[in-house]
């Protein structure tokens, strides 16, 4: 670095320095806000803990009636939706992809809860403790993928199935 660099460089520094305290060299509160706006409220606030089979997520599902037998037309387009658009990140087995794999699903999330994080997706990663712990453990948001309802409730049919529920 030459001189010149260097120069310029200590005197940014403390003018930077200098700029936000006053002469005594407390900081200056006019020109740094440390405080919060009160209109802001930490992320923790809004979520929503249920943790285990009976959260039913967030969204417009909140009883989903399941059919017994599995309804084999409905998981059959299940997993033409699963080849489609859920393969590239989730496998049919215990294994984590890029999501975590779907074995067991339906036995950790409730259908409501599964239901609501197909079709609601992102508000379900912002505010729902179940959504955002995997989260943690994925580290990759799952994209919207704008699924009908009816589509959203053929590949829960296809998880049950892949889960072997009768």
């Amino acid at each position: 670095m030459n001189k010149k660099t260097f120069l310029l460089l200590a005197t940014f520094s403390v003018l930077l320095t200098f700029g936000c305290s006053n002469n005594n060299g407390t900081v200056n509160k006019e020109t740094v806000n440390t405080e919060a706006a009160p209109d802001v409220k930490p992320k923790t606030d809004s979520l929503v803990v249920s943790p285990g089979n009976a959260s039913k997520g967030i969204g417009r599902f909140k009883d989903v009636q399941l059919s017994h037998p599995i309804d084999a037309a409905m998981a059959s387009k299940g997993q033409s939706i699963f080849d489609a658009k859920c393969m590239a990140c989730h496998k049919t087995d215990d294994e984590k992809l890029v999501g975590p794999g779907w074995k067991g699903v339906t036995d950790r999330h409730s259908p409501e809860w599964l239901m609501n994080f197909i079709t609601n997706t992102q508000v379900m990663l912002d505010k729902d403790l179940t959504a955002q712990q995997e989260l943690a453990v994925c580290v990759v948001r799952m994209p919207n993928q704008d699924l009908t309802d009816e589509q959203a409730r053929q590949i829960l049919e296809f998880m049950r199935q892949n889960d072997g529920k009768k």
